[in-house]
């Protein structure tokens, strides 16, 4: 741990200094004042849409974190070649590469934490201003709701991070990571419409069945994170739920960051 710290420090500390990141959180704030807005604007769902609006804009400028800043964090010590100064140390390209995950945790924690209490505060006025749309409100499904979006997006990074060790681009891994977002969100809903096509009257093969199986099983199930609804209508999850969110985004990220560093190893540097 002592020679994973100073990356994980020197990482967080590049990507606060990232400039992506100030316009990131602009468009996150400028989205929030949209809430007042947009809430003010329905008769008798103030509640379900200044909290829909609310975590979609963290859920979305998280994920453009990952995308703009996570990413280009790995590729920049690729760029600059600065990985030579670092690979010349003792310490090992796993312990490198954790290092740099570690540090990305850390500056999503961070970022994610500022960017809810913004979202905190809009819902809070938004809640003063419209007090009876707010009776099944909960603050702490939100609450959940914010912790299960840093929670998505640590596994989203961890994906990045296995896409870097093996592709030349950081363009390439932006891709891939935005393909596996979208794959992980629409999961159920696919798989769901492939296994009983008859429902809405459409006939699927045998072999895309399979293909949808598969993938239900290799990528990760992003739309288990996904609690809008519970926390719009302040209804409750159950303690076991976030039990298995959580150990299930430690195993998997395990699983993607173990094969990251296997590949990594042996990964030829320009």
């Amino acid at each position: 741990m002592q020679l994973l710290w100073p990356i994980a420090i020197i990482t967080f500390k590049e990507g606060i200094r990232n400039r992506s990141i100030y316009g990131i959180s602009l468009l996150a704030l400028l989205m929030l004042l949209a809430n007042f807005v947009i809430s003010g604007m329905v008769a008798q769902e103030v509640s379900k849409v200044a909290v829909d609006i609310a975590l979609s804009a963290i859920s979305f400028s998280g994920l453009l974190l990952v995308l703009f800043v996570g990413i280009n964090l790995m590729a920049k010590d690729l760029d600059r070649k600065t990985i030579y100064m670092v690979m010349a140390k003792p310490i090992s390209r796993s312990q490198y590469l954790i290092g740099k995950y570690i540090g990305v945790i850390l500056l999503i924690t961070v970022c994610m934490s500022l960017l809810s209490f913004f979202a905190a505060v809009s819902l809070l006025l938004i809640k003063f201003g419209h007090p009876t749309f707010f009776q099944r409100f909960s603050w702490l499904m939100v609450g959940l709701s914010f912790f299960f979006t840093t929670l998505m997006l640590i596994l989203v990074a961890a994906l990045s991070f296995l896409f870097s060790s093996f592709t030349s681009t950081s363009f390439l891994t932006f891709i891939l990571t935005i393909i596996s977002y979208i794959i992980g969100m629409s999961l159920n809903d696919v798989k769901a419409l492939v296994e009983a096509p008859q429902s809405v009257g459409i006939t699927v093969s045998p072999v895309t069945v399979k293909i949808v199986q598969a993938a239900y099983y290799v990528f990760p199930n992003l739309s288990l994170f996904d609690i809008k609804l519970q926390a719009a209508h302040g209804l409750p999850v159950p303690v076991t739920y976030v039990i298995g969110i959580v150990a299930y985004t430690m195993v998997y990220s395990v699983i993607v960051m173990t094969m990251a560093c296997l590949i990594f190893r042996k990964k030829e540097f320009p």
